[in-house]
């Protein structure tokens, strides 16, 4: 890098610091958590796609599909669930949600099922978001290692200090903005890599001719992720709906942006929005590896740059010695970007989640200013800990798009059980879903270090299943003595149209039809 590069990665960063403090102005916790509601779809689409597609998505996917041994295209089956998960979502738990008119959506759970229901989903959500944060700084520790030739420890604090600073200040509204401007760059960053690689290989004739075969299958059906293989079509299809239906919609992270929606309306337009534009940015990424994984496997200087037990550097090594000055700027921007938007949103939701969580236990009504300071300086304190966390998120699977979605999916599936269950259901009470949450999750837990032969993303469907099962097995074992709250805000709603049905329906059509057609087109 030179200065030029490092102008363009300051600007920025400027830019970000001066919107925070230009948005620090709020007037209660729903202006600094939930942007007062008046944020419309546009932005709030942009940012949860910002968030979804982190940098972890935007150097890792490329490595998956250009040299991970056993990957290539076969990533596209992870967005198959999507266009179902989001008519899950519309037609259940976000409308609910929404209509209550909670800050953290475990308010809604605490209404529903009790205190102790809260804290314990809030204890699963806090350990496995900053987790996945932390795996996600690790990745942005990988590019700013190779591009600026700075140690590990001072990207993570570089990353870190910046957007714990402008997201502390800004609150959602400084978020979501951020987010929106960053997904622009990200996208541009992308399209980017892919023209200066197909320049660099040659064009787009050599890349079909010389794109290695076994990585073009997007789609396989004949595997059932029961043998220690697993990108097969049906573990991925039902595996990734339960995965995103729980994150959109039983994240904080995520379902704090449709809380932030100014009415219902932008909330559905939001919700397919993500349906439908994830799958088309994803495969610029998965195109981007394909082209740049063909590159390095054709060019021995290349490919001896890469450390050979870590295909994660294909991306790095590929902007260092490809991108002209200026532009190695805006790529670096670009990940800057990724990274923080995840950072400043977990950041943001943990902090919302945990202040909460201690008004409830303490029993204390915090007023707007105490509540304000304490929201920030427990923000900083979870900023701290994802950071720390980074640090030895290492090795948990051959890429590192593959770790955070591999320990995201063993709370998944229960946390998308008990807000269904929450919603759909009157007879159950506390007791009975956190019986089931413990089993579900503990399940998983056991089938990750007993039985490996099982792919990870079945864990998102036996998580969710046991925990269904065990609750309703434990509301007739242990009859409820208390009465289910009748609260009218409470009551199960929907916004689900035949209209979005038939967009998200055939947009899932759309989309296994380009995964099949996928190879022939390089045949």
């Amino acid at each position: 890098m030179n200065f030029l590069d490092y102008f363009v990665v300051i600007g920025y960063l400027g830019i970000l610091l001066y919107m925070g403090f230009a948005m620090r102005v709020q007037e209660n916790k729903g202006d600094y958590f939930l942007g007062g509601r008046s944020l419309g779809w546009k932005p709030l689409a942009l940012s949860v796609m910002a968030t979804q597609l982190s940098a972890i998505s935007f150097i890792s996917a490329p490595a998956f599909v250009g040299l991970r041994d056993g990957g290539g295209m076969i990533w596209l089956s992870y967005e198959l669930g999507i266009p179902i998960a989001m008519i899950l979502l519309l037609g259940t738990i976000l409308p609910t949600l929404y209509k209550s008119g909670v800050v953290s959506i475990y308010d809604f759970l605490e209404q529903r099922f009790g205190r102790s229901t809260r804290l314990l989903i809030s204890i699963v959500f806090q350990f496995s978001r900053a987790f996945a944060t932390g795996i996600m700084i690790y990745a942005v520790s990988i590019i700013l290692q190779g591009t600026m030739g700075i140690e590990a420890w001072q990207a993570v604090v570089l990353t870190g200090i910046i957007t714990v600073l402008y997201s502390l200040q800004g609150g959602m509204k400084a978020v979501v903005y951020a987010d929106a401007i960053q997904m622009v760059i990200i996208i541009l960053g992308t399209i980017a890599c892919i023209a200066i690689g197909l320049h660099a290989l040659g064009g787009l004739d050599v890349l079909v001719e010389q794109a290695p075969k076994e990585r073009l299958t997007a789609v396989d059906f004949s595997s059932f992720g029961f043998s220690g293989d697993g990108f097969g079509f049906l573990p991925m299809l039902f595996g990734g709906i339960v995965l995103y239906a729980s994150y959109y919609g039983c994240d904080q992270t995520q379902a704090q942006r449709a809380l932030s929606a100014q009415n219902e309306g932008d909330l559905r337009k939001m919700i397919v929005a993500n349906g439908i534009i994830r799958f088309p940015i994803t495969l610029l990424y998965c195109f981007s590896g394909l082209i740049v994984g063909t590159l390095a496997l054709t060019n021995a200087e290349f490919f001896n740059k890469i450390p050979a037990d870590n295909p994660d550097w294909l991306m790095p090594t590929f902007i260092l010695n490809y991108l002209p000055h200026g532009l190695i700027g805006l790529l670096i921007v670009a990940i800057l970007s990724a990274a923080m938007s995840s950072l400043s949103s977990a950041i943001n939701s943990l902090s919302a989640v945990t202040i909460e969580d201690y008004c409830r236990v303490t029993n204390k009504e915090l007023e707007h200013k105490s509540y304000l300071k304490m929201a920030k300086v427990i923000g900083l304190v979870w900023g701290g800990i994802t950071l720390i966390l980074s640090l030895f998120a290492g090795n948990i699977a051959p890429t590192i798009i593959e770790a955070i979605n591999k320990v995201g999916s063993v709370f998944y599936g229960p946390i998308l059980a008990l807000f269904l269950l929450a919603v759909a259901s009157k007879a159950l009470s506390g007791k009975h879903v956190n019986i089931g949450l413990i089993a579900g999750v503990g399940t998983n837990i056991v089938v990750w270090l007993f039985i490996p032969d099982v792919f990870w993303f079945w864990w998102n469907v036996i998580g969710f299943a046991v925990t269904c099962c065990v609750a309703l097995i434990a509301r007739i074992t242990w009859p409820n003595n208390s009465r289910v709250p009748e609260l009218e805000k409470l009551n199960f709603h929907s916004i689900l149209t035949v209209k979005d049905v038939s967009i998200l329906v055939g947009f899932f059509i759309f989309m296994l039809t380009v995964c099949l057609l996928l190879p022939s087109l390089f045949a």
